[in-house]
């Protein structure tokens, strides 16, 4: 959370109008002086009472109204959104507005000043009687961060003849995170549809790749450990214990580039690969790993060290806040080549890119041929339902014999190139968008039970 009020160094805009009250009333005056003139032209002086006694009214009205000195504001804003949230939620800006010393009460109205992708906000009205707590709903529509520029207020004067502008500087970004509560929720399915079928997707001992000890074999227990020979000798069923290893580091990659930003099931690529990732952050972290990020497209742009513990996933979530949405083509070999570079020791790489064709694919497999000879790769892209579409629908005339001829040959382009980057030993994930959370954790738990890291 983050405090402004009015003692902040950065200038303020202020402005007194007239209001529509005024000018109907000067308008009124006005013809009215002309019609007096017009008649009697010796009559001047006295046709003028009519104009200045509109401005005196609203010169009177003005020294009624709340001062801008006297106004004190407070603009308290959270540190992260989500986006879709419905204004009945609340989440948003909270305002402390304070009419220092002013006897009257004063309808306010106040507005915020957005830079970002959101829902035009609504001017919150309220009545200040010396002190008002003020809340204005933020919606955010997609993923990123969302400036609060400023925020405007306007009062009026007890009659409605003068109106006080005041814009009030905050300059505060807002980071725009996927849902935490339903990646937790995935999670905690996940994991309680594993441990129906019997593997326990997390474990402190049990299974992994360092031996522990001998333990009485119980019913439940999983058979494949059973100790035959020790079991024979002891004449027992023994079972063998494992202490799972705690300290693997895990690097998830996001490709930022060009081809994320298609959409797939309403999202973009990104965002179905930033949410299948925080999910994996929060599992790995859970496990006791070490979890990082990195984005990149033409530039190597974002960077999170890999560590441990639960803090590091709200810096995943500031981090999946700042990968921007980019119009560049992917420059493979100096992402990875970045990547691999800060990567020292060996690490679970989860890379979240996708192709169009062999040809622009073949650089993307150049680098992942090098990297996978320090690192085990998880492969992660999404498939698109389109093209399936196309070629499994019955063509009506040429056109669509056309399309249907080439979504065929770039799904069998897909499956070569696939092919490629599974023969280099790199985990494979060619998955809908709805699958690839869990298809993700379940490749990540089979690596760490193998003992692949």
């Amino acid at each position: 959370m983050s405090l402004h009020d009015r003692g902040a160094p950065a200038p303020i805009r202020r402005a007194v109008l007239p209001t529509p009250r005024f000018v109907l009333l000067f308008a009124i005056s006005a013809p009215i002086a002309l019609l007096i003139v017009s008649l009697r032209p010796e009559a001047w002086r006295f046709a003028l009472l009519y104009p200045v006694a509109a401005l005196a009214l609203f010169a009177a009205d003005l020294t009624m109204t709340l001062p801008q000195s006297r106004l004190r504001v407070c603009a308290r804003v959270p540190a992260r959104l989500t986006p879709g949230k419905r204004r009945e939620c609340g989440e948003g800006v909270t305002l402390a507005l304070e009419a220092e010393g002013w006897p009257r009460s004063v309808v306010m109205e106040v507005l915020p000043e957005l830079t970002g992708d959101a829902l035009p906000p609504c001017p919150a009205r309220a009545e200040l009687r010396g002190e008002l707590a003020l809340s204005l709903p933020l919606e955010p529509t997609r993923r990123g961060r969302l400036t609060l520029d400023a925020l405007w207020l306007r009062w009026r004067g007890p009659w409605g003849l003068a109106e006080l502008r005041r814009r009030q500087p905050v300059g505060e970004s807002i980071d725009v995170v996927p849902d935490v509560r339903g990646i937790h929720q995935e999670a905690l399915r996940f994991f309680a549809h594993d441990a129906v079928f019997g593997s326990r997707s997390r474990r402190a001992r049990g299974e992994g790749t360092e031996f522990e000890a001998l333990r009485e074999y119980a019913p439940g227990m999983d058979t494949r450990f059973i100790d035959w020979k020790h079991s024979a000798r002891h004449r027992r069923l023994l079972s063998r214990e494992f202490r799972q290893e705690r300290n693997h580091r895990i690097m998830l990659g996001f490709d930022t580039g060009r081809l994320m930003l298609e959409s797939v099931d309403g999202l973009p690529r990104l965002d179905h690969a930033i949410r299948a990732g925080l999910l994996l952050a929060w599992v790995s972290l859970r496990a006791g790993d070490l979890a990082g990020a990195c984005g990149f497209d033409a530039a190597f742009r974002h960077f999170l060290a890999p560590e441990r513990g639960p803090a590091q996933f709200a810096r995943f979530q500031r981090f999946s806040a700042g990968l921007d949405y980019r119009e560049e083509e992917t420059n493979f070999t100096l992402g990875l080549a970045e990547l691999n570079s800060r990567l020292q020791r060996r690490s679970l790489v989860v890379l979240f890119t996708d192709f169009v064709d062999a040809v622009s694919a073949e650089l993307m497999l150049e680098s992942l041929q090098w990297l996978t000879r320090r690192h085990v790769v998880i492969f992660a892209a999404l498939r698109d339902p389109g093209p399936e579409r196309l070629r499994n629908a019955a063509p009506v005339d040429f056109a669509s014999a056309a399309r249907a001829v080439t979504a065929d040959d770039l799904l069998r382009e897909r499956a070569v190139v696939l092919e490629r980057v599974a023969r280099m030993g790199v985990h494979c994930l060619d998955v809908p968008a709805g699958e690839l959370s869990p298809a993700l954790l379940n490749r990540y738990l089979a690596i760490k039970q193998r003992g692949l890291l």
